[in-house]
């Protein structure tokens, strides 16, 4: 009887992607090594918890992935506190920043994103902060006292979850965005605009179509950043929070297909066998469109890592595409959108916006199916656009109803779901 020899593998990066393929390959293949590789000097931790710290609601330990500060070792997943500086694929081997040299024969590349440094004088001034890391953080909070005059450089889905926290913390907050609108990468531009003046609404003072250009140091620890539109405000703290890029620098040379990311099949396997990538770094193919697209959402890492995980373990899984899909808390606006929400050459939407309440939906379609989906303060339809939009279900005679009255989505779920020929007759309903 032959014995299967234990396979090695190696994970860079130990964030929710590369915890879950972790934890998965060793449930499913106990024998097997599992080396994890994390570049910061924490325990695995998740940086969408980082606002909850920001704000008090959790301590640093709140934010981590796992509790239990044994349960790696206990899962027998070997931790390594590193960073890679190569890759040689032929060989099957990894260069370590610590002079380490890892041999596997999988490779899960799973080492996320980090902050883009804005082009602007002035921006590597102390007082000036990234907010991605848990050091990054500790700094925020010593500068972030009540009172304190605070400028955000960037109003995307990040950065609107870094405003909050900061609200929260009673600081005088600006918000300078050079879109035409809030989070305009996941909101049309009624809704960003709507945001916008929610979050005015709240004390936030926003800033939109409007850069940086200079930050200078001013009376001791004072910033003044100087705007586009002619403005100059003087700071205690700015925030810079323009997006964010994947960590692939170390594999130039490699030999591996990188566009905005490291691009992957539907198996999450690179163009050489045996390497595999989830998360921030995979160019994934999109669900709605069929293009290879990088989808920076938590939910996305874990359930591409899953299936990276299936494949290092020869199971033959494929993913079904990534699904755009983000819902957003602006300072108590829930804000959501999911696949095509900007809507498709020679398809219909119907639009229904309530200015006073900070109601607002959107619906996108593609002959009898919808495709794409905005909302604003509307909880109760987030599960259904998604579902519906998923699930590609024909919506037929439901699509004329829903054009007349979008807000009867939970009913055209239902009703088309389940194949039921029969319908409820139209009724009159109104965002309220």
């Amino acid at each position: 009887m032959t014995v299967k020899q234990a396979t090695r593998h190696l994970i860079l990066g130990n964030g929710p992607a590369g915890v879950v393929a972790a934890e998965q390959i060793k449930k499913q293949r106990p024998s097997d090594t599992v080396i994890m590789v994390g570049s910061e000097p924490e325990p695995p931790y998740s940086r969408m918890a980082i606002p909850y710290l920001l704000i008090g609601r959790v301590n640093e330990q709140g934010t981590y992935l796992r509790k239990d500060s044994t349960h790696f070792k206990n899962k027998g997943i070997e931790e390594i506190q590193a960073r890679a500086v190569s890759l040689d694929a032929q060989g099957k081997s990894v260069k370590l920043d610590n002079g380490q040299t890892l041999v596997y024969d999988k490779l899960l590349i799973a080492t996320g994103a980090r902050p883009i440094s804005p082009p602007i004088k002035g921006v590597d001034l102390p007082g000036v902060h990234p907010c991605w890391t848990l050091e990054n953080a500790r700094q925020i909070i010593a500068l972030a006292k009540p009172g304190s005059r605070v400028l955000q450089m960037g109003a995307g889905f990040i950065g609107c979850i870094i405003m909050e926290a900061l609200a929260l913390r009673g600081v005088k907050l600006t918000v300078v965005e050079m879109g035409n609108r809030m989070v305009p990468r996941m909101m049309t531009e009624k809704a960003g605009t709507m945001i916008k003046d929610w979050c005015e609404h709240k004390g936030v003072k926003v800033h939109t179509s409007t850069r940086v250009d200079a930050i200078e140091q001013g009376a001791g620890s004072t910033l003044l950043a100087r705007l586009s539109n002619g403005d100059t405000l003087e700071c205690d703290l700015i925030i810079s929070a323009t997006g964010v890029k994947p960590n692939l620098d170390f594999l130039e040379g490699s030999g591996l297909e990188v566009d905005q990311g490291l691009l992957v099949d539907d198996h999450m396997q690179t163009n050489i066998a045996d390497v595999y990538a989830a998360g921030d770094v995979a160019q994934v193919r999109d669900f709605s469109t069929g293009q290879k697209t990088v989808n920076m959402i938590q939910p996305a890492a874990a359930d591409d890592a899953r299936i990276a995980a299936q494949n290092m373990l020869g199971k033959g899984t494929f993913t079904q595409g990534s699904l755009a899909m983000n819902v957003l808390d602006t300072l108590g606006l829930i804000a959501a959108s999911f696949g095509q929400w900007w809507g498709e050459k020679g398809g219909q939407h119907v639009e229904v916006v309530n200015d006073e309440s900070f109601n607002y939906l959107r619906l996108e379609f593609l002959d009898d199916v919808l495709i794409g989906a905005t909302s604003l303060g509307l909880t109760d339809h987030v599960g259904v656009m998604r579902g519906l939009i998923q699930g590609k279900i024909k919506l037929g005679e439901w699509k004329d109803i829903l054009l007349k009255d979008p807000t009867r989505l939970m009913e055209a779920y239902l009703a088309c779901a389940q194949s039921q020929s029969k319908w409820t007759s139209p009724s009159s309903s109104s965002l309220h």
